[in-house]
């Protein structure tokens, strides 16, 4: 695929400096021009994840660096011939920890997966290795995936990337906070109930949720039903993210429902006029979500660099009852939840070993019937229409990334906020389900830092495959506030 070069640079730095704050294409186009070799790129990576790691826990499962030295040699010889495999040709990745990469583990953050090793790349892993990346070993997620906040039995928490005693959000908090720090140029996330775009908030980066079918995920245990949970990528800036997104993008034959329109868009320019674009704000709808005090005052600080813009910004409301959206979620969730746990309590002994909120979503599912699912999807179809409804009115909708601040990383998840009770693990977590249960693109955009000195992000939701527009709104705020955005946390 070739090279982003009308991309501006904002962030190239000479090889005498520290090659980790390379942007990807950045980082791309030093390599393929020879202002540094993939063995120098791999060895500024390793001693930034020695240096950082071990207090952050965002890289897990790391491949032996003489393997990754042998492997960065072989791409400068490439190099020399006049080859390259692709953009990301000798750059360092790690897979999120849900994916298979050949010959490293899998652990699904589970101790009873703890050992397994898959003997083959799944497709996320296939596909950035085809464009030329050396995977370094996997990204840090939560017991399969469930909650956002990485923290597990088989390597323990990621701690977040601007305040150490802090969550770094999750599942992909490890991918989040291995941006952050510049363990990595770009990295791989996947979402479901905000799990890509929450951390992304939390730890002042980009996080894309792709639309529905955008990113086919293989293997899968099902490929017709189960369309809320999405791979994506995550970046610290925009042309980076959308460049992933051309490598991550594609229709295959395993994913009979994914998009087939041609990822290599994705690679154009992002260059726009956002000027009469219309945002409109969801807020906290009305006072319906709780939400921890300078949130809002964050987010609609961001919004008003939108209205600098051109754009027209103005409040939103969803068009059916948010309570009648979140019982239908929780039937949707619980019905594609339950069956991923399963497999691992045929054996009753495993119960033991799996964390009290897996459980709690597969008891909870086998009491579901069809006609719950049923009931649940036509409310699911209700909501939808709503949204298009809304979509006649706005180009984009806007709202927090999160209700709560990075809370502390020793607690398993929010028992309440304001003063009101949070009736589930999740229910902290019902700001991003709106973009997930309607099957839109979202992208979380870093908003800003609290009183409190920690970042949010704002989220904004994109028309049915709406993705490319989304990306270049995005890329327009992004350098509209490139100072606010360019911050790095300490030790990075």
């Amino acid at each position: 695929m070739p090279l982003q070069l009308n991309t501006i640079n904002r962030n190239m730095v000479s090889s005498s400096q520290d090659i980790t704050q390379y942007g990807a294409l950045d980082l791309s186009r030093a390599i393929h021009t020879k202002q540094v070799s993939c063995r120098e790129v791999m060895l500024a990576t390793l001693a930034k994840v020695d240096h950082l790691n071990p207090q952050s826990n965002a890289v897990v499962s790391r491949v032996s660096p003489d393997v990754l030295l042998q492997q960065a040699e072989e791409r400068d010889v490439q190099l020399a011939r006049g080859e390259s495999m692709g953009w990301m040709h000798g750059m360092p990745q790690a897979i999120k920890d849900l994916s298979n990469v050949a010959g490293v583990r899998t652990t699904l953050g589970s101790p009873l997966m703890k050992d397994f090793v898959a003997s083959e790349d799944g497709l996320m892993a296939s596909r950035i290795k085809a464009s030329g990346a050396i995977v370094v070993g996997k990204t840090n997620t939560p017991e399969f995936g469930l909650g956002s906040h990485t923290f597990n039995e088989v390597f323990g928490p990621t701690r977040n990337a601007w305040d150490p005693s802090k969550t770094a959000g999750g599942s992909s908090g490890g991918a989040a906070v291995a941006l952050a720090q510049r363990l990595l140029p770009v990295a791989d996330g996947s979402d479901f109930m905000g799990s890509l775009r929450n951390p992304a908030g939390w730890n002042h980066v980009f996080g894309l949720r792709p639309s529905q079918g955008r990113v086919p995920m293989s293997p899968a245990q099902d490929v017709f039903i189960a369309q809320l949970a999405t791979e994506g990528p995550m970046a610290r800036h925009v042309a980076d993210l959308a460049m992933l997104l051309s490598t991550q993008a594609g229709a295959h034959p395993s994913s009979p429902l994914s998009l087939t329109e041609d990822p290599t868009v994705f690679a154009g320019s992002l260059a726009s006029n956002p000027k009469g674009v219309r945002v409109g704000w969801l807020g906290n709808l009305q006072g319906y979500l709780p939400m921890e005090d300078g949130i809002l005052d964050v987010c609609q600080s961001a919004l008003n660099s939108f209205s600098g813009m051109g754009c027209t910004v103005d409040e939103a409301r969803l068009g059916m009852p948010a309570e009648e959206i979140w019982r239908a979620w929780l039937v949707w969730r619980q019905a594609l939840i339950g069956p991923r746990i399963a497999p691992f309590l045929i054996n009753p002994a495993n119960r033991a070993h799996i964390k009290a909120e897996a459980l709690w979503e597969h008891d909870q599912s086998m009491g579901l019937t069809g006609s719950q699912l049923l009931a649940a999807s036509a409310s699911r179809t209700r909501f939808y229409q709503s949204m298009l409804a809304l979509f006649e009115k706005f180009d984009v909708l806007a709202i927090p990334v999160a209700q709560v601040w990075p809370f502390d990383v020793s607690l398993r998840w929010p028992q309440s906020i304001q003063g009101q009770s949070m009736d589930t693990y999740h229910r902290w977590m019902e700001v991003v389900i709106y973009a997930t249960f309607a099957g839109l693109p979202s992208i979380s955009v870093p908003a800003g830092f609290g009183a409190n000195g920690l970042p949010m992000g704002l989220a904004l939701i994109g028309k049915p495959q709406g993705d490319w527009d989304l990306l270049k709104l995005a890329h327009a705020y992004e350098m509209a506030n490139l100072d606010m955005i360019n911050q790095r946390p300490p030790g990075a």
